[in-house]
């Protein structure tokens, strides 16, 4: 009995000093666990220090941006103000060269050139209203196709170099008059920037099932695939550019032509390949926005209005007896000098003139209805 007492103590003592092993052992393992809990605490402090640093550098990042951003934005606005600018000084000249030319005496005929500067800066000053976000003006009265196309080659700076074929029986419908002529003075002036001074511009016409198209082709340099890209991006309209990304000189033809062709319903695409070689531009217009209805009025015979009187060979003026010219009688306007051959010789304006009055006369109506109404409203 003795023995398998002394056993049995023998194994519960081993067994003790097992679980007093174990113990130890559990202690340690606890202590080793606090230890690293220690250190995760201690690297999430670190990482919530690191975080919080990543947050207030993100937002001194974004002040930044907003900063720049808004710098360039003013720069792009100067750039637009400098273009208008130049625009402005442009008629100033106009004038000056007139009155110097023609000592004060007034010339209907040069003054179309000043009509022209103005129109083309009218253009440009519409197409930044439209990238700030403000409206087209909406006109009560339809025009044809061929006037809203002409009335858009009259406000670009060449002019002369565009071609439009005649067409007949398509008018656009009064809501799509200002955004169409918009959206092709821009293709137009697009056209003859990127293009040899004499090279031509072609824009006809073509009515594809339920859709009538304006073709514009040029004679100038192919766009490259990534220059096509891009062009259909803001052409798109889907992601209009900001301000500052326009660059210190801004171009808005395109960015514009997106912005008012999503919204007016239409497309234009530039990805073709003209007939010269060059860039096709071509603008969709679903049946939506025109009509069968031919509003052109029959052409008239062509009236030579671009004749003025000689000033020097007409009779010495009256003087008064301070030697100051009498006032005479009212003179007839320059259209109704025609015809009248017994009041003294009459000559024409130089070629450049009278292709420009012709323009002016043939395009009168879709100015008039182009035109966007004061301040951008719109007519009901």
């Amino acid at each position: 009995m003795a023995a398998v007492a002394a056993a049995t103590a023998a194994v519960l003592f081993v067994r003790s000093r097992a679980l007093q092993a174990r113990k130890r052992r559990l202690e340690a393992e606890l202590a080793e666990s606090k230890r690293q809990l220690g250190d995760v605490q201690g690297s999430l402090a670190r990482s919530e220090n690191e975080l919080r640093q990543v947050l207030n550098q993100q937002d001194a990042a974004i002040r930044e941006a907003e900063r720049t951003a808004e710098e360039n934005t003013k720069v792009v606005l100067k750039g637009a103000a400098r273009l208008l600018q130049s625009l402005t000084a442009e008629a100033t000249m106009i004038l000056e060269g007139i009155q110097q030319k023609y000592g004060g005496h007034p010339v209907l005929a040069d003054l179309l050139e000043v009509h022209h500067a103005n129109a083309q800066m009218a253009r440009k000053s519409q197409g930044i209203a439209v990238m700030c976000g403000a409206p087209l003006g909406r006109r009560t009265q339809p025009a044809s196709v061929y006037d809203v196309v002409r009335s858009a080659q009259g406000q670009i700076r060449n002019y002369s170099r565009v071609t439009v074929m005649q067409h007949n029986g398509m008018a656009l419908k009064a809501s799509a008059v200002a955004p169409v002529a918009l959206a092709v003075a821009e293709l137009l002036d697009n056209a003859a920037s990127f293009s040899q001074a004499d090279a031509p511009i072609e824009v006809t016409f073509q009515q594809v099932q339920k859709n009538l198209c304006i073709i514009i082709d040029d004679a100038g340099v192919s766009m490259s695939d990534e220059e096509r890209q891009k062009a259909t991006a803001l052409l798109s309209g889907d992601t209009p550019p900001q301000l500052s990304q326009l660059g210190t000189q801004p171009k808005f033809g395109f960015p514009v032509i997106g912005l008012i062709a999503r919204h007016y319903g239409f497309k234009v695409d530039v990805t073709g390949v003209s007939r010269y070689g060059g860039v096709r531009a071509v603008v969709l217009l679903p049946e939506e926005l025109w009509t069968m209805e031919d509003i052109t009025p029959p052409p008239a015979e062509e009236a030579p209005v671009r004749r003025i009187r000689r000033v020097e060979d007409t009779e010495p003026a009256a003087r008064t007896a301070h030697g100051l010219p009498k006032r005479g009688a009212r003179q007839a306007p320059v259209e109704s000098v025609q015809g009248n051959e017994g009041n003294g010789p009459i000559t024409p304006i130089r070629a450049p003139r009278r292709g420009l009055g012709g323009l002016q006369r043939g395009t009168l109506r879709g100015r008039d209805l182009a035109a966007p109404t004061p301040e951008g409203s719109e007519e009901a």
